[in-house]
């Protein structure tokens, strides 16, 4: 059974950083996708980042060049770097994973393509 665990949320200042960090059990074969997710209070989840299995990225607009997602050490710690945090940042986290054909990860494939949800960390930056 694939498991997903997010772990590194907390608070922090705007400007500052936080890394993310999801542990995905027994999901190593085939074509997949993995990526991040966030949702703000009163506000829909929107895609953040996403990673395909042959290492190709796809950032929101409004994250990239803030924002990194990569594997960490292996491909089954799958880590989202946040630098130069902004309030509307703020938001429950959550990474996803599915299989999925080579060139359908984005950052705004869409939920329902992801089987696979982790329980969430939340983010919090204030002033």
């Amino acid at each position: 059974q694939v498991q997903l665990v997010e772990s590194g949320g907390g608070s922090v200042q705007a400007g500052g950083s936080l890394k993310l960090s999801c542990k995905i059990v027994r999901f190593t074969t085939g074509d997949y996708c993995t990526g991040w997710f966030r949702q703000a209070p009163g506000k829909e989840r929107e895609g953040v980042a996403a990673i395909d299995s042959y290492g190709r990225l796809s950032y929101r607009p409004s994250v990239k060049g803030r924002f990194n997602i990569f594997f960490d050490d292996a491909e089954d710690n799958l880590a989202l770097q946040m630098d130069s945090l902004e309030l509307e940042d703020s938001g429950m986290y959550f990474c996803a994973a599915d299989f999925m054909g080579a060139g359908d990860c984005y950052y705004n494939t869409e939920e329902y393509e992801f089987i696979h949800w982790g329980q969430g960390t939340q983010v919090t930056v204030s002033l």
